[in-house]
């Protein structure tokens, strides 16, 4: 079923915050999810100095600072930082990567097509006029990145060549490394020329098909004869320790309901490594030796952190819940906490029976969830995953399907 849009894209950057419950929201891109060091200890900081202190990672790979008290300020030590390189395209900039590629694992590096990626977004003039919801992804055929559903994508069947996906879906279409950013590129245009109203591709009326036609149409030597991979929502959060390719060692850590304390980026931003944000709120610390990776381990588990693949904080996620959202009935991030604490998130076992009426201390779950402080069930992740939901008479447990 078809979605109609008849207000306006309301999606936040910096340059244009969103008014939260508890105040001014503003949204950062995050092209691929890479971070300098130096751009972690930029963040850490505007988050101590012009918001509540905590850097929120969204489930884009980008990350977002609430209660921001001095918009202007923000913007300018983004842009020295180089993480604002366009004030018109701010919004578009939503590219997510394979978090590992060319480094652990994939057939290609994929990591490798986002600077050109996000400069031709940000060289072409009318591309700012993509609605800011959406997104391009660059899966390197491990499968991770193409079940997010994006818009716009490309996923590695082999070194040298690319599945195009639109909305989700193989369109049947293959293109070579050297075209993959030039087609996704044109794949915008023909988006915007196609859309209406839309936000999203797979809102357009056979708007995946409709694509392709026009890029059949437009593009020389594309056909549609290969057959289409499934492709399927996982959720593979990188945990722990990863030896690289180069035999130095990449840290995959969990960030406890996405919101990283401004301290805890300080000291990631101290290791003086490349940075990767995941689209699954969690954070990637690459290019160490072991006794670097050793000594982060130590520092920073105590802090927060998340190493332990078998910790239930990864099988949670919530909305922003009181008081950040004046939709939200309760304290979801609270209520989920708790659970967490007291042993109620259970990372296997049988599937919670449909139930409501509960009170926050009687919810018990197993494997994935997704706590909503209302039925709107924002930031739920795609999946297999059961919806626990705030009501006026409590909780409501929805398996999942």
């Amino acid at each position: 079923m078809m979605t109609s849009r008849t207000d306006p894209d309301s999606c936040p950057g910096v340059l244009r915050t969103h008014e939260a419950a508890d105040g001014p929201l503003a949204r950062i891109r995050v092209p691929g999810g890479r971070l300098a060091p130096d751009q972690v200890q930029a963040l850490a900081a505007a988050a101590q100095d012009l918001a509540d202190g905590n850097i929120e990672l969204t489930s884009r790979g980008n990350v977002q600072l609430r209660q921001v008290r001095d918009a202007a300020a923000l913007g300018e030590r983004l842009t020295a930082a180089g993480l604002l390189p366009s004030a018109s395209h701010e919004r578009v900039r939503n590219i997510v990567a394979s978090p590992l590629s060319g480094r652990v694992g994939g057939w290609t590096d994929v990591q490798a097509l986002v600077p050109a990626l996000d400069a031709g977004l940000r060289a072409a003039a009318r591309l700012a006029d993509l609605p800011g919801r959406v997104l391009f992804t660059l899966d390197d055929g491990r499968g991770d990145i193409s079940g997010l559903h994006g818009d716009i994508g490309v996923h590695a069947v082999d070194e040298n060549t690319y599945a195009v996906v639109l909305a989700g879906r193989d369109s049947g279409v293959r293109v070579g490394a050297a075209e993959a950013v030039d087609l996704m590129l044109a794949a915008a245009h023909g988006f915007l020329e196609l859309r209406g109203e839309q936000w999203r591709l797979h809102e357009v009326p056979d708007g995946p098909a409709r694509l392709t036609d026009h890029l059949l149409a437009t593009r020389t030597g594309l056909d549609t004869t290969a057959e289409p991979l499934e492709i399927a929502a996982h959720h593979d959060i990188p945990i722990g320790w990863l030896t690289q390719a180069d035999d130095r060692v990449a840290l995959g850590a969990g960030v406890p309901l996405g919101s990283l304390p401004a301290r805890t980026a300080e000291f990631l931003a101290a290791v003086e490594r490349p940075l990767i944000v995941t689209p699954w709120r969690s954070v990637v610390l690459t290019d160490m030796d072991e006794w670097v990776a050793e000594q982060v381990v130590r520092v920073l588990a105590p802090m927060g952190l998340i190493f332990d693949a078998n910790s239930p904080w990864l099988q949670v996620s919530a909305c922003a819940g009181m008081p950040g959202c004046a939709k939200s009935l309760t304290d979801v991030r609270a209520d989920v906490a708790e659970a967490v604490h007291t042993g109620r998130v259970i990372i296997e076992g049988t599937p919670q029976s449909a139930l409501e009426g509960l009170d926050a201390g009687q919810v018990v779950a197993a494997g994935r969830q997704h706590w909503s402080g209302c039925d709107r069930r924002c930031g739920r992740p795609r999946g297999a995953v059961t919806d626990i939901i705030a009501t006026a008479d409590g909780y409501r447990i929805v398996p999942s399907s």
